[in-house]
Order: structure tokens, then C-alpha cells, then sequence
């Protein structure tokens, strides 16, 4: 019996900074948000509103800055441990999740599209996305965090393999 084994390569080490900038700009708007919450639960007097959250209105933003501050510290190198993504002359295979984790096989074959995007935060750091879609929605793959040029390197490649291995199953 085969055992899955992990793909070889790891994405990019700057695609940590992208992924920490953007929970720490996504925690940043939740905590704007809660604070402006607690500001109105604190400075008008309702009813409906039981008495130790009008006395304790900053517990809930303050709670959260602890909890963010420990997802920012703690998931993008952890994130970067567990990603990977390996090509072979058949498959693309990816591995991505840091609590639940999803193996992905992709026959090169039955590849309809495959794009590379940057947005504006993966330039900053010079990393780009790559999309592999196929027919099936479940089989189609996405490896964040790959270097620019590899990811567009590695997008016309599998768009000219595709092509050649194209069978009539699609």
C-alpha cells in the first residue's frame, strides 16, 4: 500500500509577511469595530444591556487583542511549516491547512486553466498565487505564497504540459 508522503517544497519565506500583515490589518478593523461597540454600550445607558457589560464595556476588545495578538504571533510560520507544493510530470500535488489539513492531487492532464495573480500586499513581498482549475471544482488547486517568478515560470509551464498530455476524459 502507498503512503501519502508530504510534497517536497515549501512556499516562499516572505509569503510569513504577507500572511502576518494581512491578519494583523484584518484584526486591526475587528478591533476598531468592538472598540466602537464598547465605546457605545459604555456611554449610553440601555436597558436591554445587562449591567456587567455597561460597567465592563472594554472586556470584549481587550479579550480580542489577546486573541489576535497570539493568531498574529503564532499561525503564519506555522502556516509556513505545514504548506507545501510539489509538481511532477503528471500531478500537482499540494498540502495546505495548519489545524485540518488538505492533500490535493491534480493531474496535469485534465488542467483547464491555470493563472498566477499577485495583489498588491504579495508584490510588496515579491510572492504571487497560483490557481490550477480543472472541470471539477474539487479538483482544483490554489499554492499561495509561491516566489513571483517561479509562480509565473511554473504557470506557463503546466499550460504548455496540459496542452501536450490533454486527453478525451475532459
Amino acid at each position: 500500500m502507498a503512503h501519502l508522503r508530504p510534497p517536497l517544497r515549501r512556499v516562499s519565506g516572505r509569503a510569513i509577511g504577507v500572511w502576518t500583515l494581512r491578519l494583523v490589518f484584518g484584526s486591526l478593523i475587528s478591533l476598531l469595530l468592538l472598540s466602537a461597540l464598547a465605546w457605545v454600550v459604555g456611554t449610553f445607558a440601555w436597558d436591554w444591556v445587562p449591567e456587567w457589560i455597561r460597567r465592563n464595556p472594554w472586556v470584549l476588545p481587550a479579550a480580542y487583542t489577546v486573541y489576535a495578538l497570539l493568531k498574529i504571533a503564532i499561525v503564519p510560520s506555522w502556516r509556513y511549516r505545514v504548506h507545501r507544493w510539489e509538481v511532477t510530470e503528471d500531478v500537482i500535488y499540494t498540502r495546505v491547512g495548519w489545524i485540518s489539513r488538505a492533500w490535493q492531487l491534480v493531474p496535469v492532464s485534465r488542467i483547464q486553466t491555470v493563472d498566477h495573480t499577485q495583489g498588491w500586499l504579495e508584490r510588496v513581498f515579491d510572492v504571487a498565487t497560483l490557481k490550477v482549475q480543472t472541470a471539477s471544482y474539487a479538483g482544483s488547486s490554489t499554492i499561495e505564497g509561491l516566489d513571483a517568478e517561479e509562480a509565473r515560470g511554473l504557470s506557463e509551464e503546466l499550460a504548455v504540459r496540459a496542452g501536450t498530455l490533454r486527453d478525451d476524459a475532459t
